[in-house]
């Protein structure tokens, strides 16, 4: 990978690095915030950008005042491209917006009616925005963003409903449109900047090569993704979607300043002075296996290449040798477990001033063991006849490769996305083994039968015995087997029951029912109710999802009043 020539590209672009190395993690809250962290670096990093255009505009202003057949072509130029620039931020931060809305709101039925994305305004791109009226903030009284972990919004939004591949066309315009501003700039110049056809031209070319705002289409070759938006936002976190929007104003700033930097060269103006340097460790992963090895790529922010002759780059008081790109290597065997500070500083001398400049860095990552996790997302038991939803993660293996498989109990288990469910048959154990890359594990669970259901009249709670009156008992059509305190969708029901009718002074009256509804004899049994009467639900018969007979329920006795 070349370095761009451009000193603020050139971080902005060693700071993306580490975003995407971080994508490779088990994302945990601190890195979603990270990302947030990062994201806000970017703004005021393009704020200090945008400052420093300004300045290098008003800096040449003196000079410009010498040359009045330069000012005004220049001049014109170099607002028309800040204008524009200003122009495509403000339409990335309405993708952020839209994003933030998308992933806090929730609601494709509210967020796809007519209109509803143009309600989405920012208070701050950065905290909070209004949607439809209402406030939704990024992040909670903890200080924690709300939806970081959210991929189904964020590819709701920037895939489903077109948003990715309408950015792209208008990052392809817009790199179109700045080189056009540019060439016509630079031609308007020429004669007064004395300045050869091909001289421009080939100013013209290296402004074209060195501009990073692009639609990269190396994608291509090593993925499945069929789109531009599908590669670069599918299943992604919000989190670190909003740096990656961010990095397109960041690209564009870098844009506007090599243009502006080149036509002040026009008229021996001054460039933008680098003032930091930041050490950059680009991880392959946070998170290794003891006994592994943990490697990293170490390089360093510079001005350009020639920075990596005069620099001095240490990883824990290691020296690590550069290459003529400003890039080295480190790696580390991992034999303690816990958390493992890397500790990075840099010096670089300036070859153009002499100046020595210093910076410094940490970075960590945790060594832990190979382990996996099996839970089961109701309880610690699985239930016959009904779907049993299971959770599985293995430390240091991603999703993807997770190996799984369940026996005992009749158990089948099959895989939806990134969850898992588990069918069972037969009382007693199950076990399931989980594990990936060489490594697997057992976790027992016990099978059920689902519990005894009981004979009432309401489902949802128990109306087994008591007293009623004649009318309301009557009016009831029969009898139902109630799943009380139970977390599966299961449901079970009445086969039959006995019913008797003891009259006040008269003799029993008794009647056999099909069913969980009265009919023929029991349904005349209790239309006869009256004042002083005892009904009896006896043999009561029940069977739920799973049973291969009928349970024996709980008896029933309602007196009337």
């Amino acid at each position: 990978m070349s370095i761009p020539k451009e000193p603020r590209q050139l971080m902005i672009t060693l700071m993306y690095l580490v975003l995407m190395a971080l994508l490779a993690l088990n994302i945990s809250a601190e890195i979603m915030n990270a990302f947030y962290d990062l994201e806000k670096s970017m703004i005021t990093s393009n704020k200090l950008t945008s400052d420093a255009v300004k300045a290098t505009y008003d800096g040449i202003q003196p000079i410009l005042s010498k040359k009045p057949k330069l000012k005004a072509p220049l001049n014109n130029g170099i607002s028309e491209v800040r204008d524009f620039v200003s122009q495509f931020a403000d339409e990335i931060d309405k993708y952020k917006v839209g994003l933030t809305a998308a992933c806090l709101v929730k609601n494709e039925e509210e967020l796809s009616a007519p209109g509803a994305l143009e309600k989405i305004t920012a208070e701050s791109t950065i905290d909070s925005a209004y949607f439809d009226g209402k406030y939704i903030p990024r992040r909670n009284d903890k200080g924690m963003i709300t939806c970081s972990k959210d991929k189904d919004w964020t590819t709701w939004y920037m895939v489903k409903k077109g948003k990715g591949d309408e950015l792209e066309d208008f990052i392809d315009s817009t790199r179109n449109e700045m080189i056009k501003i540019y060439a016509k700039t630079m031609r308007a110049c020429q004669k007064e900047a004395k300045l050869k056809s091909s001289e421009v031209n080939e100013k013209i070319a290296n402004f074209e090569s060195n501009l990073t705002l692009t639609v990269d289409t190396t994608w291509q070759a090593n993925s499945d993704k069929d789109t531009w938006a599908e590669y670069n936002f599918y299943q992604m976190p919000y989190a670190a979607c909003m740096p990656k929007l961010e990095k397109l104003k960041s690209d564009a700033r870098a844009a506007e300043a090599l243009m502006v930097n080149d036509l002040a060269s026009l008229v021996g103006g001054r460039e933008l002075k680098l003032n930091k340097f930041f050490p950059i460790m680009n991880a392959k992963k946070g998170y290794v296996i003891k006994g592994e090895k943990f490697e990293a790529e170490v390089a360093i922010g510079a001005f350009s290449n020639e920075f990596a002759k005069t620099s001095n780059v240490t990883v824990n008081g290691q020296r690590v040798n550069l290459n003529a790109e400003g890039k080295g290597q480190f790696s580390e065997t991992a034999n303690t477990l816990g958390k493992r500070t890397i500790n990075l500083s840099a010096t670089v001398k300036n070859p153009l001033s002499g100046e020595t400049m210093s910076g410094k860095s940490t970075f960590e990552y945790e060594v832990g063991v190979r382990s996996a996790t099996v839970s089961a997302s109701k309880m610690n038991v699985f239930y016959i006849g009904v779907d049993n939803p299971v959770e599985i993660a293995v430390a240091g293996v991603n999703s993807n490769n997770i190996k799984a498989s369940c026996s005992g109990g009749g158990c089948n288990m099959s895989k939806a996305g990134g969850a898992y469910n588990v069918r069972v048959s037969s009382p007693g154990d199950a076990t399931i083994t989980a594990g990936g890359d060489g490594f697997s594990q057992k976790f027992k669970f016990r099978v059920k039968r689902i519990p005894d259901p009981v004979a009432s009249f309401n489902p949802n709670k128990r109306e087994d015995s008591g007293s009623m009156g004649n009318g309301s008992f009557s009016a009831r059509q029969g009898i139902v087997a109630a799943l009380l305190n139970f977390d599966f969708e299961a449901k079970c029901q009445i086969q039959g029951f006995e019913l008797t009718r003891v009259p006040k002074r008269q003799d029993p009256q008794r009647a056999m029912n099909s069913g969980p509804r009265y009919s023929g004899k029991v349904a005349n049994l209790v239309k006869a109710a009256k004042p002083g009467d005892i009904y009896y639900f006896d043999n009561i018969k029940g069977k739920c999802p799973g049973d291969s007979a009928g349970r024996k329920l709980n008896s029933m006795v309602w007196q009337i009043k």
